[in-house]
């Protein structure tokens, strides 16, 4: 008996060992608690890092910084780890985690019951409409239980369906094994014989170049790794063409790969050296030029290859003017350029001779309407569809390159949401294109351009969902300077505001930065908010283009900037006043939302490519502007330290976004971003519900700007509302790419919503 006493002491003493070693490694922490009532203690540096604002020797801060530079000092600089190795880091995300999953713990049912509502509303097995592209009709499909897509084929005019199918990729068998894989393209080589694709395992959007031998099914031996996520084939299977990124996570080299040489052997053909820029790269619809764009977020530049010509060279359309924005696409003899020369804020149409392709030879196709902002063309052998907005919403303009004649698409829903889907067959009378609105589910049309017949090929089946139970609105919210700011609206006919105009609870969402629309369009997870009689409002505030290009450049960025915030604080207050809400019953959130539009110029390419989350710094923002005015806010992966991060060039991202922002280290910028950078602005106030998101490997929003802002918030609030961080250890910017996972991660956000709203149970 002693002897089993003393096995049974050494076991527990063991176990006791083992308990402790795993403590210390994961939280830093022996005997102590992880966490106390408050929150995740943090420790202060006794001698603060000293931040610069102005010259600093030997370091890019601008053409005008200040000298002497301005300092400021942060006490939790030691949270910025660029490595994210640093174990004390680490600890500390750890014991946020562990400190979220305490205070969650109550709410653990109903996230379980939200996640099932969000899986009951999608047909998890299910196919995409297909699409003709060469010999073959490409779509996509999943599985259940499948976490990722299947990227498919079928030969044309195949008596045999069944049979038929090849399997391009499968993501499922690509991600074995990994916490995150993100396949960003998926590029049949030109006699389909090759497929390429690249793909990210970490989150930190670096991609690996790939390529699969349809006739073995098997991976080409490549090793072309450091690629920013584009591949443009040529016109042969022999070659192609990729970017790769600077030490500042740039896209700024755009190179050459011979299939079967060595990437040391790529040819490098243009190389961006000014840092304001990112490069991109696409073929135009005609498949004959290679498009090399660089851009910033007021300047463009493009130049072009002619994969037809073995002895081109990469040349340029037009040199770049300051504040001169265009996109080329190929059409017959001519280039085709949207271009906001002559002042065009929105952007006109021109074209030029491909022999004479600057702008003094440019001529104008149609003439410059203010109230409609064109954005990207798709190309046609006999049509181009000139895609663009006016009045707030999306447009398809028709243009037949015989006769000049054009004419709109048109739609019955007071607003809604339009795209081009994939249109890879030039010489054809179809488009397809996308359709869905905050009630109608997307929908895939072939539009015939010749006949003007529309026909819907197919509708995203959302089980359990039926559109006669819901409503849309569009209203206008008068801003405090008399602008009038678009509101879109989705509500249960059946909620307290629809049957007796009381207040119901609501989750307002704004996004407001880059120029970028935030468009009424269908996502089936929003229904669980409104089947708890929850009112869905999207505020269309400026930063954002809704309303042109003017809404962004000329009222929302810069020296306006504090426009965004300000309009979305009026929004709320409208829907207030309205008596569609209140106070007690308002969440908000500016987490951005994916546009489903496959087809993107550039450009427009370039600036999502460049962008923060700045739907979180509007969180943090209006917080500190008005923190009585909501009852419960989620940011995600909240780009929120704006001073340090905008004034330090060694983070990803930060010069380029001196033409968005300003820059801090020039003296005008330094006092007006102080007035609405959120680290800065914290006051002692009653600060409402906040969930914050993170992810490890984020480049864009690095981590330690939600940490640090979340341990701030904490020292001032005065409420006794939660405060909680979560930070994904194995993801980036983007969130979870594995739809089942991600699901419950945006489950977690609804529970923790309506648990603050009050509102849990579904209407009756």
């Amino acid at each position: 008996s002693k002897t089993v006493l003393v096995i049974g002491a050494g076991a527990c003493s063991a176990l006791g060992g083992l308990w402790l070693w795993w403590r210390w490694r994961k939280y830093r922490v022996l005997f102590n608690p992880v966490f106390d009532e408050h929150g995740v203690p943090v420790e202060r540096m006794e001698t603060p890092k000293e931040i610069l604002f102005g010259k600093v020797e030997g370091e890019n801060r601008g053409p005008c910084p200040m000298d002497p530079p301005i300092k400021r000092k942060d006490d939790l600089f030691w949270l910025r780890d660029d490595t994210r190795s640093d174990p004390q880091v680490l600890a500390h995300l750890n014991r946020e985690n562990a400190y979220f999953e305490h205070k969650f713990k109550p709410l653990r049912r109903l996230h379980t019951k939200i996640y099932r509502e969000f899986v009951s509303h999608v047909k998890e097995t299910d196919e995409e409409v297909p699409y003709p592209w060469g010999d073959y009709m490409y779509y996509t499909r999943t599985v259940k239980g499948l976490s990722y897509p299947i990227h498919c084929r079928k030969p044309m005019n195949r008596k045999d369906e069944a049979r038929a199918e090849e399997v391009v990729l499968d993501i499922n068998l690509l991600s074995k094994g990994k916490k995150y894989c993100d396949v960003h393209s998926v590029e049949p080589s030109p006699d389909h014989k090759l497929i390429g694709f690249t793909v990210d395992h970490t989150g930190y959007e670096t991609f690996e170049i790939k390529i699969k031998d349809m006739t073995t099914g098997r991976l080409v031996p490549l090793g072309v790794g450091g690629s920013a996520g584009q591949l443009v084939w040529g016109l042969h299977n022999s070659e192609f063409f990729y970017t790769t990124m600077d030490s500042e996570h740039r896209p700024y080299k755009v190179w050459r790969h011979i299939l079967g040489e060595d990437q040391s052997k790529d040819v490098c053909l243009f190389t961006e050296e000014d840092e304001l820029f990112w490069v991109d790269i696409e073929k135009t619809c005609s498949g004959r030029f290679l498009i090399v764009e660089t851009c910033s977020p007021t300047t463009s530049e493009t130049h072009v290859l002619d994969l037809q010509d073995s002895k081109a060279t990469l040349s340029v359309v037009q040199p770049r003017i300051k504040d001169h924005r265009y996109s080329v696409e190929h059409w017959g003899d001519h280039f085709y350029i949207i271009t906001n020369m002559d002042k065009c804020i929105n952007s006109k149409l021109v074209k030029t001779r491909i022999s004479s392709p600057g702008r003094d030879h440019w001529v104008e196709v149609l003439p410059y309407e203010k109230s409609t902002k064109l954005d990207y063309l798709v190309c046609f052998a006999d049509h181009v569809v000139i895609n663009g907005r006016c009045d707030g919403l999306k447009m398809c303009r028709i243009m037949e390159m015989r006769t000049g004649v054009v004419h709109d698409l048109t739609f019955d829903e007071e607003c809604y949401d339009i795209y081009p889907k994939k249109n890879k067959k030039f010489d054809t009378q179809m488009f397809r294109f996308g359709y869905s609105s905050l009630i109608t589910p997307h929908s895939t049309f072939e539009y015939d351009m010749t006949t003007k017949n529309k026909t819907k090929l197919k509708e995203q089946e959302v089980p359990g969902y039926d559109r006669n139970l819901y409503r849309t609105a569009r209203i206008m919210a008068q801003a405090r300077d008399g602008e009038q700011v678009p509101v879109s609206l989705v509500f249960h006919k059946d909620c307290a505001w629809a049957k007796s105009k009381t207040p119901s609870p609501m989750m307002l969402y704004g996004y407001g930065s880059y120029g970028i629309c935030i468009d009424p369009s269908f996502d089936s997870k929003t229904i669980s908010f409104l089947d708890r009689g929850m009112i869905y409002a999207i505020a269309h505030i400026r930063g954002g283009g809704e309303m042109g290009r003017q809404w962004y450049e000329e009222q929302g960025k810069f020296l306006t900037k504090m426009n965004t915030f300000t309009d979305f604080c009026d929004c709320a207050e409208h829907l207030i006043k309205l008596g569609m809400t209140t106070s007690s019953r308002l969440a908000i959130s500016g987490r951005y939302l994916y546009s489903p539009c496959p087809v993107l110029s550039a450009s427009v390419l370039c600036d999502l490519l460049a962008r923060r989350s700045a739907g979180g710094l509007l969180m943090g923002a209006v917080m500190n502007l008005r923190p009585d005015l909501f009852r419960a806010v989620v940011a995600g992966v909240p780009f929120v330290d704006i001073m340090a991060t905008m004034s330090d060039p060694s983070i990803p991202l930060t010069i380029t976004e001196w033409e968005e922002w300003g820059n801090p280290n020039e003296r005008r910028f330094f006092d007006y971003m102080l007035t609405y950078s959120p680290v800065d602005n914290i006051r002692d106030a009653h600060y409402p519900a906040l969930l914050v998101t993170a992810g490890l490997n984020d480049p864009r929003v690095p981590y330690w700007e939600p940490a640090k802002w979340v341990a701030r918030l904490r020292e001032k609030s005065k409420s006794k509302k939660p405060l909680l961080l979560r930070t994904d250890m194995s993801s980036g910017h983007f969130a979870a790419s594995d739809r089942y996972r991600l699901m419950a991660e945006r489950s977690i956000e609804y529970a923790f919503v309506v648990d603050q709203l009050g509102c849990s149970d579904l209407l009756q």
